[in-house]
């Protein structure tokens, strides 16, 4: 097969990668620039096949986990994704027996439940939310809120509202 065919192959293959950005295409166009050397070189045309095949093959099983690795540690989380591992303010008790708890994180109410059914989590907790079930956010304690007692000078009276 003529180098041309091949290096056209290869040009497509990466416009289609530049495209996806899914890492798919980009190893058989490896492949095809393989190809296009061998036959450059004066090899049939199975061998052509052949080192395409197995080019494309060895790149993608040995070049693709490396590359994954890096390219998804920069995946910024979004959505709902986002959540976990955001402290939040704990608006109504959590109570997973009575199917009660809310939570505000970023500025929205969230239903909640606590990691753990026997824990009752108060009101005005500070909570993390360590997971996410359906339209729940699954929290655990970071901090109780502080007990008030009765002022020191005593209750005040009410003033009488005419």
């Amino acid at each position: 097969m003529v180098p041309m065919y091949w290096l056209l192959a290869a040009a497509i293959l990466i416009v289609l990668e530049i495209m996806t950005m899914g890492l798919t295409t980009i190893w058989f166009a490896g492949g095809a620039l393989a190809a296009a050397i061998v036959a450059l070189v004066g090899f049939s045309l199975a061998v052509q096949i052949v080192t395409f095949v197995a080019v494309s093959v060895i790149l993608l099983l040995i070049t693709r986990p490396i590359a994954a690795r890096y390219l998804n540690d920069k995946t910024i989380r979004t959505n709902v994704d986002s959540l976990i591992g955001q402290n939040c303010l704990v608006t109504q008790q959590i109570d997973n027996l009575r199917s009660r708890g809310q939570v505000m994180v970023k500025g929205q109410a969230w239903s909640a439940k606590s990691l753990k059914d026997d824990v009752i989590i108060p009101e005005n907790s500070i909570v993390k939310v360590e997971k996410v079930s359906g339209v729940k956010l699954l929290v655990s304690v970071i901090s109780l809120p502080e007990k008030v007692g009765p002022s020191p000078d005593g209750p005040k009276e009410e003033e009488a509202v005419w």
